[in-house]
Parts: structure tokens; sequence; C-alpha cells
């Protein structure tokens, strides 16, 4: 996959948990989880902008592009 998602990780570094975001967000912790394990296919502009507020980072710090390597054939 080329978008990583950071989440845990800032999550972990600003001392919040899954529970406290879920509820902020109006969002059920499966749907967290997935996002958090980079399963999601999309996110909503206003749920990323939620996480930033709630955990005062920009989306670059949550998102990370990296480029997939070509496979050899």
């Amino acid at each position: 996959m080329a978008i990583v998602v950071n989440l845990d990780v800032v999550m972990a570094k600003k001392k919040k948990n899954s529970k406290d975001l879920a509820a902020a967000l109006d969002i059920t912790q499966a749907n967290l989880s997935v996002l958090k394990t980079s399963k999601a296919k999309a996110i909503r502009f206003s749920t990323l902008e939620g996480i930033c507020r709630f955990l005062d980072c920009q989306p670059g710090d949550i998102l990370e592009y990296v480029p997939e390597k070509p496979s050899d054939q």
C-alpha cells in the first residue's frame, strides 16, 4: 500500500487512547481501528480534521506516502 496511516504512532506520542478519540469523532472504535490499520479505502475530510484537532497535529503527521517498490519479473 502506498499510503501509510501513522495514527497509532501519533496517538502514542500524544498519549491519547482510541476510546477517547472515537468518542470525540463520534465514530465507533471498530471504524477507528480500520483506519489505524490502513485498511480504510477512504477518509472524510471532516474526520481527518477532527483527528487533527483532537491530536493537535497536521494531516501529514498521520498520512504518509511510501512509494511501492516495483516487482521484479
